[in-house]
């Protein structure tokens, strides 16, 4: 009789689980949001310093591309941090 209450308990618990994921389950709208939130805090860096590397080479006088390559670099470094953080949040 022991064994019976025992299984069942176990099945009750495994029932709950079962109905707590799937009420968790992140729906098709929350995953393209979450992909979106990537790609952008992807490349907003990498666009940002690549404009703001033109501006800069843009005072100098001559054809300079050392900030906008510099920046552009440092703007793809600081989007794989940004998605790796991201990341690992969630």
């Amino acid at each position: 009789m022991n064994h019976r209450w025992r299984l069942k308990q176990q099945i009750d618990n495994q029932v709950k689980r079962i109905k707590k994921a799937d009420r968790e389950r992140p729906t098709l709208f929350a995953q393209t949001v979450y992909i979106g939130t990537l790609g952008l805090v992807m490349v907003l860096p990498i666009i940002g310093g690549a404009y703001l590397g033109h501006w800069l080479d843009s005072m100098m006088p001559g054809y300079s591309m050392r900030w906008t390559l510099s920046l552009l670099f440092a703007g793809v470094v600081v989007g794989v941090f940004n998605v790796y953080f991201l990341i690992q949040n969630k």
